[in-house]
């Protein structure tokens, strides 16, 4: 008889990771063996993708299964009203009898207090403090001693604990790895009033450490000559005003990258704490567990940083590992095109819900790459869409919506020409993989773009339901 236990499930997603910054996924010198368990008994994803490497749109696409597009949520802008009516897959969940939680960072609109869809609720307004936070649990919010990741931890092991008779769903969304920083309600940033911060037991963590950076960092003067679209956002990006917040983090230097390595160590402590409740609750073996990032990063790569918002594949990757046993054997490494959309049209598939909980899902449930032996391609290509806002102020004007293959990417910016000829993209991902030349006028290449083009424009309309 099939075994028909409904299973419980935690997501863990990180805010800023980019594809390489776990140990598993190649950090050289980062240890995370808390982490690094999840792929090593289950599944690691070598090609995950986010549709918008932005903050709070990729939230809303992980919980709606949605494009941007069509849930509306485009940029870090608060949108308090907007977020509480998203079609969130945790409202499902409830309905298909599920204790629900979310723990940690929300911003899809200012406001820390609770949302629909969640029976316990721990979150925080804005981006929230990275010690002694402010924290919105259950509707009670006051300001708690210590450091975010240590309490968040603890939060989200105090509900794995509780006793209860029906299956549980957690979404554990840390601060880490993102810096505190100061947000005004138009979602302008400001780096200068924040900064990485690590607990004092990791303050020296790898001290002198070097991250050896990809052969696509370059200088923007040498990335402009295939890049135009850049021209005038390395210009703005130049000046006195703009130099202040880059310094303020040492953003690209050796420095942020060790920073950002000591936060995930207080990440990785508390896996490891959430794989000993759930050992010690014999609950370990009947829990999917997916850990993934919010957005790509960018570490100077293409002349850019602190960034994340941009289609080249720094910004756009993810590491994805999921650890169910029933899906996946230990060791198990997939390269299909899989997106943050699909988290949402998985769990309720997982959870026994119908058709009609996931019709309104852009994405796909990850269940057919269970199978063996299956020929049918899970998916060819995705879009991916940014839309400009004021977060930045050399970033004003960089809208794309892009395309991407098994092979190569197009992008095509919405509101970037030189001479009234378009900034577009091109690049072939077999020989290219970094994406440092860009064959948009290459004559060989007309074809290839012309496809391109109306394969973008059949994602984008039906992004938008047309």
């Amino acid at each position: 008889m099939a075994d028909k236990k409904k299973p419980n499930v935690i997501v863990v997603l990180i805010d800023d990771l980019r594809f390489d910054e776990v140990g598993i996924c190649g950090h050289p010198f980062m240890k995370s063996p808390h982490i690094d368990r999840i792929g090593h008994e289950g599944a690691m994803f070598t090609a995950a993708f986010h549709t918008t490497p932005l903050c709070s749109p990729n939230r809303a696409s992980i919980v709606t299964g949605q494009y941007a597009s069509r849930h509306g949520i485009i940029d870090n802008v608060a949108r308090d009203a907007h977020s509480h009516r998203l079609p969130n897959y945790h409202v499902v969940l409830q309905r298909l009898g599920y204790d629900t939680a979310h723990v940690g960072k929300w911003h899809m609109g200012n406001s820390g207090g609770p949302r629909p869809g969640y029976d316990r609720w721990v979150s925080f307004p804005g981006h929230g403090s990275i010690v002694d936070p402010v924290l919105n649990i259950d509707g009670d919010e006051r300001r708690h001693k210590g450091y975010i990741t240590d309490l968040l931890n603890a939060q989200a092991v105090e509900f794995l604990r509780k006793k209860r008779s029906k299956p549980f769903a957690l979404f554990l969304a840390h601060k880490a790895v993102h810096p505190d920083a100061f947000q005004a309600a138009d979602g302008t940033i400001d780096l200068t009033k924040g900064g990485y911060r690590v607990p004092a037991r990791h303050a020296d963590l790898y001290k002198g450490a070097h991250f050896p950076r990809r052969p696509n960092a370059l200088p923007p003067e040498r990335v402009v000559k295939d890049k135009p679209a850049w021209t005038e956002a390395f210009r703005l990006k130049a000046n006195p005003a703009s130099r202040r917040v880059l310094d303020g983090i040492e953003a690209g230097s050796d420095e942020e990258i060790r920073l950002r390595a000591a936060m995930m160590a207080s990440v990785d402590e508390g896996m490891g704490e959430i794989f000993k409740a759930l050992e010690a609750t014999g609950q370990l073996d009947d829990t999917f567990i997916l850990f993934l990032g919010d957005n790509g990063y960018f570490f100077g790569e293409h002349g850019l940083g602190p960034e994340r918002r941009f289609a080249y594949e720094e910004g756009i990757r993810s590491p994805f590992l999921i650890r169910y046993p029933k899906w996946f054997k230990p060791g198990t490494v997939k390269d299909d095109l899989v997106l943050a959309l699909d988290i949402a049209p998985t769990i309720v598939d997982l959870a026994g819900g119908k058709a009609a909980d996931i019709e309104h899902m852009q994405g796909q449930s990850l269940r057919p790459l269970v199978k063996a032996g299956r020929r049918r391609v899970f998916r060819s290509s995705f879009m991916c869409e940014y839309f400009s806002e004021n977060a930045m102020p050399w970033l004003i004007g960089m809208s794309y919506k892009a395309i991407r293959t098994r092979r190569h990417k197009y992008i095509h910016w919405t509101q970037k020409s030189l001479d009234g000829v378009a900034c577009d993209e091109l690049y072939d991902l077999t020989r290219d993989p970094y994406e440092m030349h860009n064959l948009i006028n290459q004559r060989s290449e007309r074809a290839t773009v012309a496809r391109l083009r109306r394969q973008l424009a059949k994602l984008v309309a039906q992004s938008v339901g047309l």
